[in-house]
């Protein structure tokens, strides 16, 4: 469902139907299927998809002071061509690795757990934990500060396995780090894993408000954001759908 995915279907099926007694047909989906390639890649489609995302949580406020954990979500290294090579390729999403080093600094006493095995269909014995290691602790994080949860799968897995990991105590406060995209499917299902956290959004993908009806002369780009705003909007639905989350857009906590 995919919207690269999807247009390459429907393209293969108007190929297919214009050499059949359905060729009409055949070619107005040829021509609907390229109007929505045009407008996945050039229009504001991504940006109108995306913001809703991006903008669900603010920035962090430090003014509470300094939290008592770092949970950093994977999703910045690319397993298997880490694997290939033997040393760790971040294919996207740097921030994720950058921010939690920051914040290490300014918060010298904060634990740091990073969260990230791999999301293969087929289990592999490359973890991105294993990767994503070495990175941090040469943006300057202490291998002893450093906890590693290398078993889960998807953002489901991360807020379980990582809620045994730590135990976290009544009265702790724990930063989550992840994507701003990403962040409000995050936040619910830590919440509804019972581990309250705070958002840390990082890696945002659009400028902000002022962005929301500009077009793009550079069609992958259009296609990028389209392409991880519908599959976080799936996202959404999915695990709303299977009880993961307590509501389909969660947003920040109220007092």
């Amino acid at each position: 469902m995919l919207p690269i995915n999807l247009m390459i279907e429907l393209g293969i099926v108007s190929v297919v139907l214009m050499a059949t007694r359905f060729a009409a047909f055949g070619r107005k989906l040829a021509a609907a299927t390229l109007i929505m390639l045009a407008l996945a890649a050039f229009s504001p489609l991504g940006n109108l998809l995306l913001y809703p995302l991006e903008s669900r949580f603010p920035p962090w406020d430090p003014s509470r002071g300094a939290p008592d954990g770092i949970i950093v979500l994977g999703g910045s290294i690319d397993t298997d061509l880490s694997a290939a090579h033997r040393t760790p390729i971040v294919a996207h999403a740097a921030d994720r690795l950058f921010a939690p080093a920051e914040l290490a600094r300014r918060y010298p006493n904060t634990r740091v757990v990073f969260t990230g095995g791999t999301a293969n269909l087929v289990s592999t014995d490359s973890r991105e934990a294993d990767y994503s290691a070495p990175i941090l602790e040469n943006l300057g994080i202490a291998k002893q500060r450093l906890t590693l949860e290398r078993d889960s799968r998807n953002t489901y897995e991360n807020a379980i396995f990582t809620r045994q990991l730590v135990a976290p105590k009544p009265g702790e406060r724990w930063l989550l780090v992840t994507s701003a995209f990403h962040m409000p499917r995050s936040m619910g299902i830590f919440r509804k894993a019972g581990f309250e956290v705070e958002a840390y959004p990082v890696d945002w993908r659009m400028g902000g408000r002022d962005d929301l009806f500009s077009f793009t002369n550079v069609g992958a780009d259009g296609l990028g954001r389209t392409e991880v705003a519908v599959r976080e909007w799936i996202g959404l639905v999915a695990y709303r759908l299977m009880g993961r989350t307590g509501e389909l857009l969660p947003g920040p906590a109220k007092d």
